[in-house]
């Protein structure tokens, strides 16, 4: 239904255009010419910029929609005013899951990354490795890539993009080259246990004409693939890590033979999965080992993913979008070996539902922390739910501190915080905005 010579449609509507997938997903059609507007309830920096493009964007929920097609997220709720208008008006309705689709078979080559942890930033580093070998591509980022933002177009030959598992929206993706990073247990809102998101995931893999998995990971390598890739299985693997302020280097060995050293500027440990699945993905599609390092070489990471975002009371803070008890320990573990002093963690819990169902394993992460501070719950697009709040969730860690407002935070922080601590802000929630409102300024 999207073509890609700018046929117009009769124009589409973006309700809730502030996501950082939505944004983008609005950015690449206006660039084909599609009429474009949008609203979203409230100012940002993603609905500037597609002001800044040219693309209107109303804050607030009353505007008349005159477009034939309405694009919402899954954050909005059936009772909204302009999604109720639109339907009864008998518009073209679309969720974002679906526009995406839509859009990924209007290019010739699909790539999507899917996985609990890792999305963004291998997107990212599939675009890098895309400039530095001189293909035509557009990627669809969901996160800001320091360098290419959360979109970015060379051409039509290529689409890379994430593949999220939430609500199975993955599923609208046919891939030329489906990507598995990971099938760790989220979304429980969604998904009723283990093997229920697998099969979700093998159905993904099942619409993708060759398939790259995480080989360390038992359940993905299970799975019929092309490539495997790992420290310790898999026909693409690391070797000779050499580890410097937590930024990794390695050789990559494929199937035995030493091709290329890598050297990575984003940090943390997980970086070199992402790196390794970028890379199997790249030597599918014809790219040189030495294009695909350099590209690796060039990607500096994405904000919210162990980004320094300044200092509070003269102490580093650092913020990571990590909201899964996986993504958490190793979110610790990488400031752990940084930190000369104590790292000092704040976070705060991503819907009840997932606190609620991991709450055992989010408990034994937090235990590792001194003292850690937990922010009200974010609760997204649910309801409130006693037994996934962060009230609930520190009664289950020892010495942990519940506070609930900025102030709270500050107070609590100028307690503990000394000099050559760290403090790890970890969530995906307004815990970011929050963080930021409240650092030194010089």
């Amino acid at each position: 239904m999207i073509s890609s010579d700018g046929a117009p449609f009769g124009g589409f509507y973006f309700v809730g255009a502030g996501g950082v997938s939505m944004s983008a997903l609005a950015r690449l059609l206006h660039d084909r010419g599609i009429p474009v507007r949008g609203s979203d309830m409230c100012a940002s920096g993603y609905t500037r910029k597609l002001e800044e493009e040219g693309i209107p964007v109303c804050i607030g929920e009353d505007e008349e929609i005159t477009e034939e097609t309405v694009v919402c997220t899954g954050a909005i709720p059936e009772t909204h005013p302009q999604l109720r208008a639109a339907r009864a008006a008998g518009k073209r309705v679309l969720s974002r899951a679906e526009l995406l689709g839509e859009v990924a078979d209007s290019f010739p080559h699909v790539i999507s990354v899917a996985g609990c942890h890792g999305k963004t930033s291998t997107t990212s580093m599939l675009s890098h490795i895309f400039l530095s070998g001189g293909r035509k591509f557009t990627c669809h980022i969901g996160g800001e890539d320091f360098e290419l933002g959360n979109y970015y177009s060379t051409g039509g030959e290529f689409f890379l993009t994430e593949a999220c598992e939430f609500r199975r929206s993955f599923l609208t993706l046919h891939s030329e080259i489906g990507i598995i990073l990971n099938t760790d247990l989220d979304h429980t809102d969604c998904y009723r246990d283990e093997n229920d998101l697998f099969c979700a995931y093998a159905q993904f893999a099942s619409q993708s004409k060759r398939l790259v998995v995480n080989a360390d990971d038992p359940r993905a390598r299970s799975l019929p693939h092309t490539l495997g890739f790992g420290l310790w299985n898999g026909e693409i693997r690391a070797e000779k890590l050499v580890g410097t302020g937590e930024k990794y280097s390695f050789t990559v060995n494929e199937r035995g033979i030493p091709l290329v050293r890598v050297r990575l500027h984003a940090v943390g440990k997980v970086m070199v999965y992402n790196a390794l699945a970028a890379f199997a993905a790249a030597r599918l599609l014809g790219f040189s080992a030495e294009e695909i390092a350099e590209g690796l070489g060039r990607f500096r990471g994405v904000g919210r993913r162990f980004e320094r975002v300044g200092t509070f009371c003269g102490v580093e803070v650092v913020c990571d979008y990590a909201h899964h008890p996986r993504e958490i320990k190793a979110a610790f573990e990488t400031a752990e070996r940084i930190c000369t002093g104590t790292v000092r963690v704040v976070f705060q819990p991503h819907t009840y539902t997932r606190t609620r169902d991991l709450i055992g394993e989010f408990s034994e992460v937090l235990r590792a922390a001194e003292s850690p501070i937990v922010y009200r719950t974010y609760a997204a697009r649910e309801k409130y739910d006693a037994a996934g709040s962060a009230v609930t969730l520190v009664s289950r860690v020892p010495e942990a501190i519940y506070v609930q407002s900025p102030s709270q935070l500050v107070k609590r922080l100028k307690e503990r915080v000394r000099q050559d601590d760290l403090i790890l802000v970890l969530g995906a929630g307004d815990i970011y905005e929050i963080v930021r409102q409240i650092l030194d300024r010089f």
